[in-house]
C-alpha cells in the first residue's frame, strides 16, 4: 500500500504485533526512506513566546499575532504559512480569554483539520488519524482522570459554531497525542519545543538495535525567504544497508532515559523491549570473585534506590543554580554506583552525563572529559553504531576533551560524532555543519601538536589568557529530545 510519496515504503501487518512499515526497495546508510510533514503539531506551553510557532525555531525577536496576541511567528512568510492551521484556533483564543494546554491545542488542531478535510486517508498519510493506536482502554486511574479533564477543558475551548464531534473520537484523538505524539526539537536538535502527530511515522516499529533513525528536520534555516522556509518534517533515515522488503525500526526511547517502568508501554505496544541489563542493575563487569565478590541483590537494590534519590537531589540543586553541590552529589552516587553497577546501566550513566555537562559548565574540563569518556564507552555498548543520540554524546564528549587540552583524545571523537551525524542527520543540518568546523578545527591543532607539544600547549596557553573558552550553556533540566512525547 502505498500513497502520495510513500512510494518507497508499504504497511504490513503481522500476526501478534499489529501493522508496521517495510521498505520496497534497497536503501544505503544515510539514504532517506520517506520524509512527513506534521498532521498537526503545537508549541509546549513553556516556550510559546521563544519558538516560533510555524517551524519551530527558537527566534530571540518573534512576531505576536496581531488578534489573539498568543501564537508568535519568525516572519510574515511563517505567519502566512500558519493562517491555515490558526485561523479557527486564533479565534477560539480569543473567544476563550486564553490559550489552553499542549494537549488541548493539539486536539483542536487535529479536529479542525478533520473539519476541513473530512474523515479517512489524508493526502499522503497511510493510515486515517481514526485509525491510530489509543490505549484508552488500558489507561490507569490516574490517566484516566487526567482524559476526563483533557476533554472538560477541550469542550469549553471548542467553539459552538464549529463541526461537532462525538466524546467517542475526542476521547479517541487525546489517547492518540499520549500514545503517539513526536517529540519536536529547535532548529539545532538540542532542545524538545514542541509535539506533533505523524501518522506515517507512528507504523515504524521500536527495535532498541533499529535500521532507521528519525531527527527532526524544521526546514532551511538559511533561505528565510524561500519556499522551504516554513517546511518542518521527519525524515526516517537508513542507519545500514537494508533490502526490499525488510521492517522499518527505529528507536523511539532514549535507552539512557529510559526508565523500567516503561516496559508495560512497550508490552501493550507490541515493542522488542530492551535487553534487562539496561534497565536494571547489572552486576559490576570486572570483578574478582575472591577480593571483589559480586554485590548481592539487597546490595543492587540499595544502590538503585540511592541513585534515584540523587537524581531527585540533583534536579532541585540544578534548579536552584547550585552546580558545586550537582558535583558533589555526583561524586558522591559514583563511587557507590561503580563498585556494584555495570558500565552499561542507565543510572550510572545519568549520572556521567550530567557530571560531565555540569564540570564542563564550571570549566572543569579535565575531571569533565574523564566522566563523558566513560559515558561514551557505555552509550557505544547499548546503541546502534549510527544512532542519533550516541553521536551527540561522541560530540560532546570530543568538545569536553578538546577545551581540556586533549586534543588527540578531542579530534578522534570528534571525526567519530561527524560520522555518525553525517548519516542520522544529513550533511546540510546544523549540527552536522557544526562538526565540520570544529572538525576542519582540530585537525589543525593536531598537526600543529605533533609537530611540537611544547609550542602547541604554550600557544594553547597564550590564547586561553586572551579569550575566555568557549562552553556549554548553563545546564537545564531540559534533555536532548526523545523520540516521543510523553504527557507529564
Amino acid at each position: 500500500m502505498t500513497k502520495g510519496g510513500m512510494e518507497s515504503v508499504e504497511l504490513f501487518t503481522t500476526e501478534g504485533k499489529g501493522r508496521g512499515l517495510k521498505a520496497q526497495k534497497e536503501f544505503l546508510p544515510g539514504d532517506v526512506i520517506f520524509a512527513e510533514p506534521a498532521y498537526a503539531a503545537v508549541v509546549f506551553d513553556s516556550l510559546t513566546h521563544v519558538i516560533c510557532h510555524t517551524c519551530f525555531k527558537r527566534q530571540e525577536r518573534l512576531h505576536r499575532c496581531g488578534q489573539c496576541k498568543f501564537a508568535h511567528y519568525c516572519d510574515r512568510t511563517c505567519q502566512r504559512a500558519a493562517w491555515l492551521n490558526h485561523k479557527n484556533e486564533c479565534s477560539a483564543i480569543k473567544r476563550h480569554g486564553k490559550a489552553p494546554t499542549e494537549n488541548i491545542r493539539l486536539a483542536a488542531r487535529i479536529l479542525w483539520k478533520m473539519e476541513r478535510e473530512g474523515t479517512g486517508l489524508s493526502e499522503g498519510c497511510l493510515v486515517a488519524i481514526e485509525e491510530l493506536q489509543n490505549h484508552v482502554d488500558s489507561f490507569g486511574e490516574e490517566e484516566k482522570k487526567e482524559l476526563r479533564a483533557d476533554m472538560e477543558s477541550f469542550l469549553e475551548f471548542w467553539p459552538p459554531h464549529c463541526q461537532q464531534f462525538g466524546m467517542q473520537l475526542i476521547s479517541h484523538i487525546f489517547g492518540v497525542i499520549s500514545c503517539n505524539g513526536f517529540t519536536l526539537s529547535d532548529q539545532r536538535g538540542l532542545q524538545a519545543v514542541g509535539v506533533g502527530i505523524f501518522p506515517n511515522l507512528c507504523q515504524a516499529n521500536h527495535d532498541c538495535w533499529p535500521n532507521c533513525t528519525v531527527v527532526f528536520n524544521n526546514g532551511n534555516h538559511e533561505a528565510v525567504r524561500s519556499m522551504f522556509h516554513t517546511q518542518m518534517r521527519w525524515p526516517i533515515s537508513a542507519l545500514g544497508r537494508s533490502e526490499g522488503h525488510s521492517g522499518i525500526c527505529n528507536q523511539q526511547w532514549e535507552v539512557v532515559m529510559w526508565e523500567a517502568s516503561h516496559q508495560g508501554d512497550l508490552d501493550q505496544a507490541f515493542f522488542q523491549p530492551a535487553p534487562l541489563g539496561m534497565c536494571e542493575a547489572v552486576p559490576f563487569p570486572h570483578w574478582c570473585p575472591h577480593c571483589c565478590p559480586q554485590p548481592s541483590a539487597d546490595t543492587v537494590k540499595e544502590v538503585i534506590q540511592l541513585s534515584k534519590d540523587t537524581l531527585e537531589k540533583i534536579n532541585k540543586a540544578r534548579m536552584e543554580g547550585h552546580y558545586h553541590e550537582v558535583v558533589k552529589l555526583c561524586r558522591d552516587c559514583l563511587k557507590k554506583q561503580e563498585p556494584v553497577l555495570g558500565d552499561t546501566n542507565i543510572y550510572l550513566l545519568r549520572i556521567l552525563s550530567i557530571a560531565s555537562e555540569v564540570l564542563s559548565y564550571l570549566q572543569m574540563f579535565e575531571e569533565a572529559a574523564d566522566y563523558a569518556k566513560r559515558m561514551v564507552d557505555g552509550y557505544l555498548k547499548i546503541y546502534h553504531p549510527n544512532n542519533a543520540q550516541l553521536g551527540m554524546a561522541v560530540m560532546r564528549a570530543g568538545v569536553t576533551h578538546w577545551h581540556a587540552g586533549l586534543i588527540e583524545a578531542g579530534h578522534g571523537l570528534i571525526c567519530k560524532a561527524y560520522a555518525i551525524l553525517l548519516i542520522t542527520h544529513g550533511p546540510s543540518h546544523p549540527i552536522t555543519k557544526d562538526l565540520e568546523v570544529m572538525r576542519v578545527q582540530t585537525e589543525m591543532e593536531l598537526r600543529m601538536f605533533q609537530q611540537n607539544e611544547f609550542m602547541y600547549y604554550k600557544m594553547r596557553e597564550a590564547a586561553l589568557k586572551n579569550q575566555k573558552i568557549q562552553v556549554m550553556p548553563e545546564p537545564s533540566n531540559e534533555n536532548a529530545p526523545s523520540l516521543f512525547h510523553k504527557k507529564e
